[in-house]
């Protein structure tokens, strides 16, 4: 008997899907990928797309085991640690966070005091762990490509893939983050399309490939196999570099990448505040004069 239900929750202006999975014969749940809402202009942090999942949790009486993130976003902010503070949890990610965490590290020039070694999350995955929610498995499988520390969760036949596929009509997230591969990329990708034919995909992201008018988030093996734009049966790992790294060189950097990176290597966890009781993010400056 399948005993798993998945709400999806999406949140427009980042194009971004968050899901609640659930035990239904226990109503323990898990959240993966909350959005945090960010005013850019403002630099304001708000909590209305979290709410929205905290309230489903609410209505349902389900209890929070889980927060799950499929790698650290660069699109958008983490609600992993207001969900926690409102309804308990445990936050996991993959154990290769600690690259990501080293890199930018360096590249915002964090205090020597920044711990790179994941300690900010309760949970660090490893390759085919399996953890529990309710009387579910979830397989932890590691998906690097996009960041070295993409992970995807598998639970009954149904895997969330975060920003390795998207749906086949948009095809495949970008490699060219630092740490990232095509080549890494493919062959994650393999390892999900290897799994069984009708096993459902569920994305992170949907951006309404050209000629579609509705979001789309779920699809399948199949499907991925037949129609996938980019890695579709029979195209070799050669081509899709290619074609990736071609096709990255075109892409503008994400509009919330500086300050999303900055927090979701945190796990959500805000930087200290300065004297005057205010947080601050960094933006590093390129200065390109005469």
């Amino acid at each position: 008997m399948n005993k798993l239900i998945i709400q999806p929750f999406l949140d427009e202006k980042t194009n971004t899907m968050t899901y609640v999975i659930t035990d239904k014969t226990c109503n323990l749940s898990a959240v993966i990928d909350p959005v945090l809402d960010f005013d850019a202009n403002s630099g304001t942090l708000s909590s209305a797309s979290a709410d929205k999942v905290i309230k489903y949790l609410d209505d349902n009486n389900f209890s929070l085991e889980w927060i799950l993130e499929t790698h650290a976003h660069a699109d958008h902010i983490t609600a992993s640690q207001y969900i926690k503070e409102k309804r308990g949890g445990e936050i996991g990610i993959g154990e290769h966070i600690r690259i990501v965490q080293s890199t930018f590290k360096k590249i915002f020039n964090l205090a020597a005091s920044f711990p790179c070694d994941g300690s900010q999350f309760d949970h660090l995955f490893s390759d085919g762990e399996i953890i529990k929610l309710g009387h579910l498995d979830i397989q932890v499988m590691n998906t690097p490509g996009h960041t070295p520390a993409c992970v995807s969760y598998l639970i009954e036949d149904a895997v969330f893939v975060g920003d390795t596929l998207f749906m086949p009509d948009y095809g495949t997230a970008r490699a060219d983050f630092p740490n990232g591969s095509a080549k890494a990329l493919y062959q994650s990708i393999q390892k999900i399309l290897a799994l069984p034919g009708d096993t459902r995909i569920f994305v992170a992201h949907d951006y309404k490939a050209e000629g579609r008018n509705e979001y789309a988030w779920e699809t399948t093996v199949f499907q991925q196999l037949r129609n996938n734009i980019h890695v579709k049966q029979g195209v070799s790992e050669n081509d899709f570099v290619k074609l990736r790294n071609e096709r990255d060189k075109t892409l503008p950097a994400p509009k919330l990448l500086l300050p999303s990176i900055q927090l979701n290597i945190r796990a959500g966890l805000m930087p200290d505040s300065e004297d005057n009781g205010i947080c601050y993010l960094k933006i590093p400056l390129t200065v390109k004069l005469g």
